[in-house]
């Protein structure tokens, strides 16, 4: 069997299963958190976090389709209204996030206002009009040696004249603690493991840019670093197929928990999870819209790494 990879190299090796970082995250943090997400496909509610996350998203993106030195905070700030609107024709049950009345549009008015002060901070940690991104909304994806399929979305890949490249992803929460830095810098290495496997050259620099609190986190991978992390997905998913086989799926408590939407079936919380399904579920889910590339359903509610 072959297939074929992003940016057109083809590999012999047949597709065993497939890998995004939101998914491998999922597992690392409640292996039956990617049960309900994954195997039993169970709809989840659209957040008002992810939503802000995906419309400021949008923003960066169609930003950099302006001529240079139109570039400037008054006309991203004048993209917020447009790409919400956007958002609600794709979407039209995204209204419900907001109660009705004016205390819906109060909450409304406070979610747009932290998605503005969002998009100014961004300006205050590097100047667009100095920048041209080789690429936006990368989709990627590579076929390990072992049949793994790694796939994501890249928010930006910068290419300097020397042909070093730097991975950028903007996050819409808070920088971490120092413990948790790891964590984050985890989805940054899996996709500069995907570039290096597609490209053949290591990226020079990753940069998580942290509009919630204006910091950057910065960090330069080699080789090693990229041979680490792909022990540690194939690790993950040999971890995922035993719990495919066994049909154990443990639910890991933490703290996050009370945000979680499967809590009333989670029996840490005196629930039962439903059966496991005979056969895979046919509808969307979060790992369907994130394997998806461009096209496919881009125009829906897309969960990003960083919330």
């Amino acid at each position: 069997m072959t297939t074929t990879e992003a940016g057109g190299g083809v590999s012999a090796v047949a597709v065993v299963g497939s890998l995004s970082p939101s998914r491998a995250g999922d597992f690392m943090t409640c292996p039956l958190l990617y049960r309900f997400r994954v195997i039993d496909r169970i709809p989840e509610r659209p957040s008002a976090a992810a939503v802000r996350g995906t419309l400021v998203h949008a923003v960066l993106e169609r930003l950099y389709d302006l001529p240079t030195e139109a570039r400037t905070p008054e006309a991203a700030l004048g993209m917020l209204g447009p790409e919400w609107e956007r958002l609600l024709e794709a979407e039209p049950e995204l209204a419900e996030l907001f109660g009705d009345g004016e205390a819906g549009d109060a909450d409304r008015e406070e979610w747009l206002g932290q998605a503005r002060r969002m998009v100014e901070r961004y300006f205050t940690l590097e100047d667009p009009r100095r920048l041209e991104p080789a690429e936006r909304e990368l989709f990627v994806e590579t076929v390990l040696d072992s049949g793994l399929k790694l796939r994501g979305y890249i928010d930006r890949v910068d290419v300097a004249p020397s042909g070093d490249v730097r991975i950028v992803d903007y996050k819409t929460g808070t920088a971490p603690r120092a413990d948790f830095e790891a964590r984050a810098l985890f989805q940054m290495k899996f996709y500069a493991l995907v570039l290096w496997r597609l490209r053949g050259r290591v990226p020079r620099l990753l940069q998580l840019m942290y509009l919630g609190n204006g910091e950057i986190l910065r960090y330069e991978p080699d080789e090693a670093d990229l041979r680490a992390t792909q022990r540690k997905v194939e690790a993950l998913w040999a971890a995922i197929r035993r719990a495919m086989e066994s049909g154990e799926w443990r639910a890991r408590a933490g703290r996050l928990c009370d945000w979680c939407d499967h809590k009333e079936r989670c029996p840490e919380f005196g629930g039962t999870p439903p059966p496991l399904p005979a056969a895979p579920v046919d509808r969307p889910s979060p790992a369907d819209l994130e394997g998806a590339p461009a096209g496919a359903g881009a125009a829906l509610v897309r969960e990003h790494d960083d919330l």
